[in-house]
């Protein structure tokens, strides 16, 4: 029964890595036609409090969600038969992708790279509208968001990025509690304090392990710096991108160029934006890189956000219901608002936006996505076509 229950798991998420676009709060809506309306694997009531844990912990929410729908419905190798099922899928496109990146010489090729940085710009922009609405509803948070976006303008270290996001949460602990509420009802996920304190273990051990390790292995370099960038994502796949620039592009492993294009290439695939890793994996000038590089990027990014889900779905029905805590997340997701803003501008849009017609494929864009709520396929394909006319 477990097996069938198993291969049922990877099935289902298979059809959804093929068909979900849009990001993850469309996953989360897709996951909930699927999985809960038309399947009935749990309670609706369920379903919420189960995202509300994974917008709550760093890491890809969607692929948290579809993990913990996994376990639910066949344990541990249900986990991970939905993981493969979402993620594989956009991970060999961009791979694929990566491969042919290279061939995109002479005028049209660059013209055609030019356009998906446009299209990067405004994407991220909408993320930063739609992230700053959510999460910076008052002027608190709204202040906390600007306060950590000037500091980011100026210093882009990882080590000001884990400041800043570490500030705000300080401040949201401080000047949020009025705004924090308590959390109600089970998950219904069975997993034991032993694992998952063996979980939280890992997590913390390669965080701060690896940077001290200090390696000559350049392949135990790439998994630190994705690594890093996955444990550091609060708020949605996009954030990752200030984490994987300043890893990748900062040191010379990646061209900037070549980062933007392939970001928004994965604006173009179904699935979970997290598997940008698998392109970066394969285009890195380092070694390991090619398939072989992507499968490293794919598990070395994913991996911190399951094991802190894993270690917090034992203990999460305390944790949940202290005010304090929910204070310290509303802080961190408005400092998270400002490190993606700061993004939003650099290197965003001073490597992209060089003349008053790329800021109208920008804007154009950007309306697009917000006011006509297009597919984010559409708006891709549209800066693909117009890119070599701008060059």
């Amino acid at each position: 029964m477990r097996e069938r229950s198993t291969l049922e798991v990877l099935l289902a998420f298979s059809k959804l890595g093929l068909t979900s676009f849009g990001g993850p709060i469309a996953h989360i809506g897709y996951f909930r036609e699927e999985l809960v309306v038309r399947r009935g694997w749990l309670e609706d009531t369920a379903y919420t409090d189960l995202v509300a844990l994974c917008q709550f912990l760093p890491g890809p929410t969607s692929s948290q969600v579809g993990v913990s729908l996994g376990l639910i419905r066949a344990g541990y190798w249900g986990g991970l038969a939905a993981w493969i099922g979402f993620t594989l899928p956009s991970a060999i496109l961009l791979t694929a992708f990566a491969f042919g990146v290279g061939a995109l010489g002479g005028p049209i090729g660059s013209g055609v790279l030019h356009g998906l940085k446009l299209v990067a710009v405004a994407i991220v922009a909408q993320a930063v509208w739609g992230m700053a609405r959510t999460l910076c509803p008052d002027r608190t948070r709204a202040s906390i968001a600007g306060i950590a976006a000037v500091i980011l303008l100026f210093h882009t270290a990882s080590a000001v990025q884990i400041g800043a996001i570490a500030l705000g949460g300080i401040a949201g602990l401080w000047l949020c509690r009025a705004t924090a509420s308590v959390a109600r009802g089970s998950l219904g996920i069975t997993i034991s304090r032993r694992v998952g304190s063996l979980a939280l273990g890992a997590f913390a051990l390669l965080l701060i392990g690896l940077p001290l390790l200090r390696s000559p292995s350049q392949g135990l370099q790439m998994f630190d710096a994705f690594y890093r960038s996955g444990a550091l994502v609060f708020g949605g796949g996009h954030v990752v991108l200030p984490l994987l620039s300043n890893a990748f592009v900062a040191p010379g492993w990646v061209s900037e160029d070549t980062f933007l294009a392939g970001y928004g290439a994965a604006q173009a695939v179904p699935g979970p934006l997290f598997t940008f890793a698998a392109y970066l994996g394969a285009v890195v000038r380092l070694s390991p890189h090619g398939v072989t590089g992507a499968a490293l990027g794919l598990i070395a990014i994913f991996l911190p956000g399951i094991l802190i889900l894993f270690g917090t779905l034992p203990f999460w029905e305390l944790f949940r219901q202290r005010t304090g805590a929910q204070a310290i997340m509303r802080g961190v997701n408005a400092a998270v608002v400002g490190l993606l803003g700061a993004a939003l501008y650099n290197p965003l849009w001073t490597s992209s936006v060089k003349s008053s017609a790329d800021f109208s494929v920008v804007l154009i864009g950007f309306v697009l996505l917000i006011a006509w709520r297009a597919p984010p396929l559409v708006v891709v394909v549209l800066g693909a076509l117009v890119g070599p006319l701008l060059t």
